[in-house]
């Protein structure tokens, strides 16, 4: 059965939201580069790649459906912040408002009777989970190291691990 233009639209719309997620994340990646935190920068890149990702799933769920992919306007996204800690807030926060816009989807899938949108987007709701616990759990880990160097280093090292 083919997307409705309903359903088609608010895909669209979240499609520009994970490229405009990537932008806010490569942001945040060159602010962290030039204050010198560079795991932290690499950590970000990584996020960017994973929203690449997101939104070309729902690219590719929309053609699969019969739908037709309209890229919207993406935003320029802040490129300063004043600390790692307010960066990750920052980045927590959007994960936040990005599994709201999911959930958002979910509810529309349900009144549209589109079943094979609502199972398509189960794996979206798992993923932001995941999403808001890692970001979650750096701005914690940064609240309890506080401005002490030697702590923000050991994060940062360790943030650039990240696989």
């Amino acid at each position: 059965m083919k997307i409705s233009k309903t359903m088609e639209t608010a895909i669209n719309k979240q499609i520009a939201a994970e490229f405009y997620s990537a932008y806010l994340y490569l942001a945040m990646s060159a602010w962290l580069e030039s204050e010198n935190w560079k795991g932290a920068a690499k950590w970000m890149v990584k996020q960017a790649g994973e929203e690449v990702t997101h939104a070309m799933k729902f690219f590719n769920f929309v053609v699969a459906r019969g739908g037709v992919v309209e890229l919207l306007p993406i935003a320029k996204p802040q490129k300063e912040w004043d600390s790692m800690l307010a960066a990750f807030s920052d980045a927590y926060q959007h994960e936040i408002n990005v599994t709201k816009m999911i959930h958002g989807l979910v509810e529309l899938a349900g009144k549209d009777g589109d079943m094979a949108t609502q199972s398509f987007l189960k794996w979206y709701v798992d993923e932001q989970v995941e999403e808001e616990e890692h970001a979650s759990e750096i701005v914690v880990s940064l609240k309890k190291i506080g401005d002490t160097k030697p702590g923000l280093f050991m994060l940062d090292h360790r943030l650039g691990k990240r696989e």
